[in-house]
């Protein structure tokens, strides 16, 4: 594989969007980024070239050009109570792009997908699940599944380079403060006193360099049979355990679990099996909680 790939990022100026334009640079590639909106400052990357563009329009995205190796579709609205927002930019924004792309030659169009695409079903979750869309009480998970099938029908029908990875909860520097762990951190950081629920959930949490060697894989594999993976740790754990594992390496903080109560809808394991992606792709997370929480609470602690 040559160093002078040109590649799309779709979100780049997200948090998981930047890491891999950063990790991209690195490699040589030529970055373009399309986003609705002008980088944060701390995540703005010099040698990226910013587009403003709303994928959700059809008028937007056909001015894009067709000239890039593969593209990569983190993109979408991060307020998921706006339903037509959210439908908009995850699944119309999605379409809108694949078929923007249909007729170029690019190697792989690669999906962010989400857990939440299988709903209620029993964890460790497998690839090969079936779900609903009408089950599905969410506009984020119905709109991410329906992207899914969309890539799948395309690809069975025109060869179209789609691969789906289904991500399950990624943290790391730089994640806005909108998040689990992000929350956490500056509630300890700053000695709160916060209420939490009884954090009996079971959750798993991989690191966002681990998340960038897995897309590099993809990428080598040129894979042309779409397919799904499911990407986390493989190592869930309770949110409580969580908790204290922030409060402990912190030292303040103070969480009152048990004042929250649980949402009637809230799933109590939410994990991945691991085993495609590990076997297909020859991958497997190598930064352990403990580190990734380390470099993450160093990171937090610089912007104070």
């Amino acid at each position: 594989m040559t160093n002078k790939k040109k590649i799309l990022i779709v979100g780049g100026t997200g948090f998981l969007g930047f890491h891999f334009a950063k990790l991209s640079l690195k490699k040589k590639w030529i970055v373009h980024s399309i986003s609705s909106k002008k980088p944060k400052k701390k995540r703005f990357l010099k040698k990226v070239k910013y587009i403003i563009c709303d994928i959700s329009k059809k008028k937007q995205i056909s001015k894009i050009g067709l000239n890039y190796d593969y593209v990569f579709n983190f993109g979408g609205y991060v307020d998921h109570t706006n339903r037509k927002k959210t439908l908009d930019s995850h699944y119309h924004g999605c379409k809108n792009l694949a078929n923007h792309f249909l007729k170029s030659k690019i190697k792989c169009f690669i999906q962010i997908g989400s857990s939440t695409e299988y709903g209620n079903s029993k964890s460790p979750q497998k690839e090969s699940f079936k779900t609903s869309i009408k089950k599905l009480k969410s506009t984020y998970a119905q709109a991410k599944l329906k992207s899914t099938r969309y890539l799948l029908q395309l690809n069975k029908k025109y060869n179209f380079p789609a691969t789906i990875l289904r991500l399950y909860l990624v943290y790391g520097p730089y994640q806005d403060i909108n998040r689990f762990l992000p929350i956490i951190i500056e509630g300890c950081l700053q000695d709160k006193d916060f209420d939490t629920s009884n954090g009996k959930q079971k959750r798993d949490f991989l690191f966002v360099s681990d998340l960038n060697e897995l897309i590099i894989k993809v990428v080598k594999k040129q894979n042309k049979k779409a397919e799904i993976f499911n990407i986390g740790s493989g190592k869930p754990q309770t949110l409580k355990d969580i908790i204290l594992q922030v409060q402990k390496k912190i030292k303040k903080g103070k969480p009152n679990f048990g004042k929250v109560k649980l949402r009637k809808d809230e799933i109590l394991n939410l994990y991945p099996n691991i085993d495609k992606a590990k076997k297909k792709l020859n991958w497997k997370p190598k930064t352990s909680f403990l580190s990734g929480l380390n470099k993450t609470i160093k990171y937090y602690k610089k912007q104070k």
